[in-house]
């Protein structure tokens, strides 16, 4: 069995046509979609997904406003710049990249988001909604997770899906999400005895650690659909993931790659996120 590819570049392009048909409505009327990307210091990574993510808005149809400041901004101005933004009626989303730096509490940065701008889905409240099957944003990556297991068909009621990692960012949100279509959900972390013993059970694997070869072709179950969202190096400096994807995909029945699995997913859902914001607020 060779598994297929979950094109994450293909579904995030199909999903990106119908944010700028809404965009467009609502501009129409209008109501353009705003997002704020705020950049707090000179980080690199952070340099390359704040560029991403203003041209995929400016790609879509969405306007998007970009703020730089130096690291040695002070975490007063940055809550006032925010509460400014939330005041703001041109601005439906507001993201600020994180890692910040050392003196600002990045919580107390995240809680100072209005909830009805929290499109990176961080917020308490935004978490306390996805743990009670309230609407309200969900988290990016998961988000984009789950698009890319429905995009196999599959009917995750009745499955059993298995996640590795427990950040507040994707392991817990995603673990909330399966449980909403009705999955049986494990969660397996750093302090889980047998990793290989719950995985081999899974239907579908998340993989999310942050670890290279956390997931291996042994670990998998034949036919199981397997969501890689990890983000490291090998020993060449080659992009990759957490699953050994060459002998996973000899495996598994569905399987992302990386690049090109999750990651393009995360934006356009920061993007659907940021039109359902203005969508409501127009209504």
């Amino acid at each position: 069995m060779t598994a297929q590819i979950i094109d994450g570049n293909l579904l995030s392009q199909q999903l990106r046509k119908d944010v700028a048909v809404r965009a467009a409505a609502l501009t129409a009327k209008g109501k353009q979609p705003g997002l704020a990307v705020i950049l707090v210091g000179a980080d690199p990574a952070s340099q390359v997904y704040v560029r991403n993510k203003v041209k995929a808005c400016e790609d879509n149809g969405l306007y998007s406003l970009l703020e730089k400041y130096d690291a040695d901004m002070t975490e007063e101005a940055l809550l006032a710049r925010i509460a400014a933004l939330n005041a703001d009626p041109q601005i439906h989303g507001i993201l600020v990249q994180m890692p910040l730096p050392k003196h600002i509490d990045a919580n107390k940065v995240i809680e100072a988001i209005s909830p009805r701008k929290d499109v990176d889905g961080y917020s308490v409240l935004s978490a306390g909604e996805l743990l009670t099957g309230l609407p309200g944003f969900r988290p990016c990556t998961p988000y984009g997770c789950m698009k890319l297991i429905e995009s196999t068909g599959t009917k995750l009621a009745g499955k059993h899906a298995v996640v590795i990692g427990r950040s507040n960012t994707v392991g817990k949100p995603m673990a909330l999400l399966l449980l909403q279509a009705n999955a049986t959900v494990t969660i397996c972390h750093s302090g889980t005895a047998d990793l290989a013993y719950h995985t081999r059970q899974a239907d579908v694997v998340v993989a999310a650690t942050g670890r290279r070869n956390t997931l291996t072709a042994e670990m998998i179950k034949p036919g199981a659909i397997v969501i890689d969202v990890g983000i490291n190096r090998d020993d060449n400096g080659k992009l990759c993931g957490d699953v050994d994807f060459a002998n996973a995909k000899e495996v598994a029945s569905y399987i992302t790659p990386v690049p090109g699995g999750v990651g393009p997913m995360t934006i356009t859902m920061l993007l659907v996120n940021t039109i359902e914001a203005a969508e409501r607020e127009t209504n």
